[in-house]
């Protein structure tokens, strides 16, 4: 891993935090994306400056051209992890050699594909595993804070 914790901007990290604490409803907020149908399974999600394109997979009538949507989700629960990981990493001047989160999710496609009408579409679980090698001693290793509140 060639990145740092330590290029976070905690100050301006900081300055959002007391402004939060002064003002909650500076901290209030949304989100906004727009997806617009491209053609058979394709679609483009525009949010703020950005796009994502998906697709489904050819055995569900797409042509594999870009991420399925359900990829899209573990992949938003694991960048969500991941600066969680990196925020507290840069708080207690932990600083990491390599963090890895896999995200899995199952489901069903019975759901998905309306058969029997007793399955809901989307996942039935999503779980996950973190993997970091970081200058942490024992007793500060992000694993062990994840292993005791657990």
């Amino acid at each position: 891993m060639a990145g740092s914790c330590t290029t976070l901007d905690l100050d301006a990290f900081d300055a959002t935090r007391e402004a939060v604490e002064t003002d909650p409803s500076v901290g209030q907020g949304s989100f906004m994306t727009v997806t617009t149908w491209e053609d058979g399974a394709r679609a483009r999600t525009t949010a703020r400056s950005f796009t994502i394109e998906t697709d489904e997979p050819a055995p569900l009538g797409g042509t594999d051209a870009a991420v399925d949507p359900m990829e899209l989700v573990l992949a938003a629960v694991g960048t969500c992890l991941n600066i969680g990981w990196v925020t507290q990493a840069r708080k207690r001047g932990i600083d990491y050699r390599n963090l890895e989160i896999q995200v899995s999710g199952n489901y069903d496609l019975r759901g998905y594909l309306d058969i029997g009408g007793e399955t809901r579409p989307g996942f039935t679980d999503i779980t996950y595993t973190v993997s970091v090698d970081s200058d942490a001693t024992p007793e500060h290793s992000p694993r062990r804070q994840v292993q005791d509140r657990g």
